[in-house]
């Protein structure tokens, strides 16, 4: 890294100590009455005694515009006239120098619901897809300093992330050609990959601001409703598909053992017309939707 790009590095959060306030609250309470006290022990207070009770008064006032509260996972960013000082994490009542300004941060966890986008996956099929993000400020100094608003910048980012995530995978596995499927990783089936691959670009991209990522995974995933009938369909052709597969394979393995058994217990001797019509019954019988009446031949094919 050259020394240009290294002075045009991101801002570092530097740990800010202040101090508790109640010493500072108390001190200033207490200096304010005796103040009045001893102005109204004087009955007809002088000029020097009212500009000694104005003086204290004025201190006090000052020490108390140095007062300021956190509540626990909120952070102050501490400036001098603009330039950075700090940031203090200590939650309670705090005091620093009145003349140092404080910018209050949440450091608390974010959910970030996406709205539905209507993006192109990896084959170019229109889908609807939406996420869901848990984040956090961890850089406070990058996040209010980095970026114009970290809020707005999370948002944007997350909806950038998702549209690129949606067009590196597709929606479903693919038709090989031949009735099987290709197995890949895909948006509806890989969702432990999917949800790791939008988390780990999701931090490249907070990363500027100071973010971490807690959490991201798909809340939504349906193809466009131009082409959800469409897509219905194939899928439903492929389940049935599949089924016959399954149903065809099981049949043919269930008269391949018959056949063998009859075989090897010399129960008939089956020529192979026979054979045929028996193999053409069973297959009938086994690989029908409904209740079928096989036709059984008596005779010869040829007599």
């Amino acid at each position: 890294m050259s020394t240009r790009q290294a002075e045009s590095t991101t801002t570092q959060e530097l740990p800010f100590r202040s101090l508790s306030g109640y010493p500072p609250l108390l001190g200033a309470l207490a200096a304010s009455v005796l103040a009045f006290a001893w102005l109204v022990a004087y009955g007809r207070p002088g000029p020097a005694q009212v500009i000694g009770c104005v003086a204290v008064l004025t201190v006090a006032t000052f020490i108390l515009a140095g007062l300021y509260m956190l509540q626990p996972k909120q952070a102050a960013l501490v400036t001098l006239f603009g330039d950075y000082k700090g940031t203090d994490r200590e939650s309670g009542l705090r005091w620093a120098n009145p003349f140092l300004s404080q910018k209050k941060i949440s450091l608390r966890a974010r959910n970030l619901n996406g709205e539905k986008l209507k993006v192109n996956d990896k084959r170019g099929n229109p889908i609807e897809i939406a996420a869901a993000v848990v984040w956090r400020v961890e850089d406070s100094a990058r996040a209010a300093f980095d970026v114009e608003d970290y809020e707005m910048y999370v948002s944007v980012q997350a909806e950038a992330a998702v549209r690129h995530l949606a067009g590196q995978y597709a929606y479903d596995d693919a038709d090989d050609g031949s009735g099987g499927a290709v197995h890949e990783v895909t948006l509806r089936s890989s969702t432990v990959e999917v949800s790791r691959a939008l988390q780990e670009e999701l931090h490249e991209r907070f990363m500027a601001a100071g973010i971490v990522v807690e959490d991201a995974k798909l809340t939504h995933l349906s193809y466009s409703p131009e082409i959800a009938g469409a897509m219905l369909r194939r899928q439903q052709a492929e389940a049935i598909i599949s089924a016959r597969q399954k149903i065809v394979h099981g049949a043919v393995s269930m008269v391949e053992m018959a056949l063998h058994d009859l075989s090897a217990r010399n129960v008939v001797q089956l020529d192979d017309e026979r054979k045929a019509a028996m193999v053409s019954n069973l297959l009938v019988v086994l690989c029908a939707e409904s209740n079928v009446q096989p036709v059984v031949n008596a005779g010869s094919l040829y007599g």
